[in-house]
């Protein structure tokens, strides 16, 4: 009786296995959309980019609500930020950032640096090329250092689309 539920069990966990080898080479007629829903299904789920700035020591509201996507290489911590569009975010500080359609940078504990892909706005607008935490405070590196208080970048806000970057 042993032999036979081992048979049992391992011809039925073979089948499963097959299952996912029959999808991934099923053939064209099985149609892009069912293949993408097995693809979606079966891939990792990413975590929302508030919470991996968050768990980088950086406030969640540091990007808009326009994300469309973002990638983090877990090697060279390099972050791409795709947006919809071209926008700007006015914090509650009367701050004001935007953010090209891709903003890129070095992603370390309290610090995203390389940034390219923001500007914020002092007399004219200008190249944010750091953002660093410290303590409650968020030093912007723009042309001429700038220093914020954290707690207004800690909720995500809307963006406004604008014209050109």
């Amino acid at each position: 009786m042993d032999q036979l539920m081992g048979y049992w069990f391992s011809s039925k966990a073979e089948e499963i296995n097959n299952v996912g080898k029959d999808i991934n080479n099923a053939p064209k007629k099985m149609g892009k959309g069912a293949k993408k829903m097995v693809q979606a299904a079966t891939e990792k789920k990413q975590k929302p980019l508030t919470e991996v700035l968050k768990e980088y020591n950086l406030p969640g509201g540091l990007f808009p609500n326009d994300v469309k996507k973002y990638e983090l290489d877990e090697e060279t911590k390099k972050l791409t930020v795709t947006l919809k569009s071209i926008c700007e975010v006015t914090y509650r500080d009367s701050s004001i950032l935007r953010f090209a359609a891709s903003v890129t940078g070095h992603l370390e504990k309290g610090k995203l640096s390389d940034i390219e892909g923001l500007k914020t706005k002092g007399m004219l607008w200008v190249k944010v090329t750091c953002v660093v935490r410290e303590d409650l405070k968020l030093h912007f590196t723009a042309g001429l250092g700038k220093t914020r208080e954290t707690k207004v970048y800690e909720m995500v806000r809307d963006a406004i689309p604008v014209d050109k970057f």
